[in-house]
């Protein structure tokens, strides 16, 4: 993927918006981002998008801008012209298509049935908008697709909320989603929105809790003890597991020092790369010498990295849940 769309999957939410009024736009602006979202979608709906964009990138040039409804090449002519990032559509208009990336600026069609994906595909496009997600099916939809498209990545919007977003973005083919549940006239409410909605947006779960034992003989120990409350054990090459029969909370236990001066925590989220780029803001960083990856090694998504984060003398690792 581009730089830009590995941006578009780190942020995960992409709000879309639709200024009724240029004066809006930079007080939103600020708004989404004091919530943790430095993007947006500005929709051509109305008359004030591409002053809009030109108000926001002047006043946030960090922040991440897409332009949305573009369908036709009036729309995106005004749209590259105003500084967008990148162009949205609805549906797959070719002329519309062509015409952006004859401009060199990344385009992300709508689609909503296989045969749509399949001229994306031989425009050279793998990442587009699934539109109007929940109407064509959802998660669903998204699950179906990834069958006969396994390389293709998702923008879904239409119909997602903070309700059922985490549905969205712990399929595999999701790049991000879109939706404008957090975008209110209340500039307090839309960055408290926007705070929740990136809270959520990870997914974040315990995998497990590591221990380091000395040797081989005190981890069985420890796992025998483990089995008292009904966490059955099992001997791995490395450490012994405990498993609990109610839920999914386990325990592993090391035949040896691992890391960490205790142990270890494990980390489920549902996107690595996603989690990364938000923890790096707080200085914690991946220790890429323990990658560990779903498919071809070095390439993404990752299914398992440590971090230099340490908790009470416990190191943190992340798993793809």
């Amino acid at each position: 993927m581009s730089d830009l769309l590995n941006r578009v999957r780190d942020i995960g939410i992409i709000p879309v918006i639709k200024l009724n009024s240029v004066e809006q736009a930079v007080p939103l602006a600020k708004a989404l981002i004091d919530g943790g979202i430095p993007a947006a979608e500005v929709t051509f709906r109305t008359e004030a998008a591409a002053d809009g964009i030109k108000a926001i990138k002047e006043a946030y040039p960090e922040m991440l801008l897409g332009a949305g409804t573009v369908i036709n090449k009036d729309y995106a002519k005004k749209a590259i012209d105003a500084g967008a990032e990148f162009i949205v559509s609805p549906g797959f208009n070719p002329e519309v298509v062509d015409f952006v990336l004859d401009k060199g600026v990344p385009m992300i069609p709508g689609v909503a049935n296989p045969g749509q994906i399949e001229q994306a595909l031989c425009k050279g496009l793998d990442c587009l908008k699934l539109f109007p997600a929940e109407t064509l099916g959802g998660v669903a939809m998204l699950d179906a697709l990834s069958g006969p498209f396994p390389n293709v990545k998702f923008m879904a919007t239409g119909g997602i909320n903070a309700k059922n977003m985490g549905e969205y973005l712990k399929r595999k083919n999701i790049l991000a989603i879109g939706g404008s549940w957090m975008v209110k006239d209340d500039c307090e409410l839309v960055t408290k929105l926007s705070k929740e909605a990136v809270a959520n947006m990870h997914g974040f779960t315990l995998a497990h809790l590591g221990l380091n034992g000395a040797d081989n003989d005190e981890a069985a120990k420890i796992a025998k003890q483990f089995e008292i409350f009904g966490f059955l054990g099992k001997e791995g090459n490395s450490s012994w597991f405990n498993n609990s029969l109610v839920d999914s909370t386990s325990f592993e236990t090391m035949k040896g020092t691992g890391k960490g001066i205790h142990g270890h925590i494990g980390i489920k989220t549902w996107n690595i790369e996603r989690a990364l780029a938000y923890l790096k803001q707080f200085g914690i960083n991946p220790d890429m010498s323990t990658a560990k990856y779903l498919g071809e090694e070095g390439k993404s998504p990752l299914k398992f990295v440590y971090t230099d984060m340490s908790i009470g003398g416990f190191a943190v690792h992340l798993n793809k849940a």
